[in-house]
């Protein structure tokens, strides 16, 4: 009998046919909860709807409103295999080598004389190429200057397909990292990259470099900057034919079978290099090793 009872009680707050209540509620109460919630959750809509609407009138399509700036601006190196930042292979082996040849050209390809004549200016050089709005009259899209391969002459690939590597005497090309209104150099003077043997550590208090196997090398462009009129950058957005300036180095007479350490960095009179929260600040290292059977 007890458990007649519960079920029957059970069954009434399902549903109780004397007062026509579903779960112990009327319709019209079970009509008020749910027009309180729908009207709830359509303010609770509405309200983030107005809040993102407001946020966004705030924000330029073209330039971040906030940036977070690194006062020195990153180097990077083409080609390089994966995350390692090493180059390493076999000037007898052609496919060890072939794969960097073929990095570059893929790289340098939006570089080519006739893509840079159609979708960009030629520039004067030696100056920034300044394109400031006018108020709020934006100045959108903003030109871009011409960087023709024939700069990098002999790491251009043009004259050697292979730039270098199939004669133990490879080119490497550095770009310095894009940041958006940065004016690297100063009066006048243009950033430049240099390279040499970067000291590691060989002993608790040992330090070596590998100075006297690095050899010769050559820059292009011969003095190695990154040329004024090719800042500041806009964005992606305001500049989307940018052509970031490079420097290539060819080394020329590097110490075969051997590996060696090569740290190259940017120098600049408004940019540091290093420091003691980011010792790779404005620098790139990696490792070069050329094997030969000869």
């Amino acid at each position: 009998m007890a458990k007649d009872g519960e079920k029957s009680e059970w069954k009434d707050f399902v549903w109780n046919p004397r007062t026509r209540e579903f779960l112990g509620r009327t319709a019209s109460s079970w009509g008020l909860i749910i027009l309180f919630y729908i009207v709830f959750y359509l303010f609770l809509g509405g309200l983030f709807a107005l809040t993102m609407y407001i946020m966004l009138q705030t924000l330029d399509d073209h330039k971040p409103t906030w940036q977070d700036r690194l006062s020195t601006p990153g180097l990077v190196i083409r080609p390089h295999a994966d995350e390692a930042f090493e180059i390493v292979y076999n000037i007898q082996n052609t496919e060890s080598w072939d794969l960097y040849a073929q990095a570059l050209d893929k790289f340098l390809s939006p570089y080519n004389n006739t893509l840079q004549a159609q979708k960009n200016h030629e520039c004067t050089p030696d100056q920034y190429f300044l394109q400031e709005d006018s108020g709020d009259v934006k100045n959108n899209p903003k030109r871009s200057c011409q960087f023709n391969r024939t700069i990098l002459d002999a790491c251009s690939g043009l004259d050697d397909r292979y730039y270098g590597y199939q004669m133990g005497q490879p080119c490497i090309i550095i770009k310095l990292n894009r940041v958006i209104g940065l004016l690297p150099g100063k009066d006048g003077q243009a950033p430049s990259v240099t390279c040499g043997a970067k000291k590691y550590k060989v002993g608790k208090d040992e330090w070596r470099d590998d100075s006297d196997k690095i050899g010769d090398m050559a820059y292009f462009p011969s003095n190695a900057t990154f040329d004024l009129m090719y800042y500041p950058y806009y964005g992606k957005k305001a500049q989307v034919n940018y052509s970031q300036p490079l420097v290539a180095v060819k080394f020329l007479n590097i110490t075969v079978n051997q590996d060696i350490n090569i740290e190259c960095k940017i120098n600049a009179n408004n940019i540091p290099t290093g420091s003691e929260r980011d010792k790779f600040a404005g620098r790139v290292s990696f490792k070069l090793r050329i094997n030969s059977d000869n």
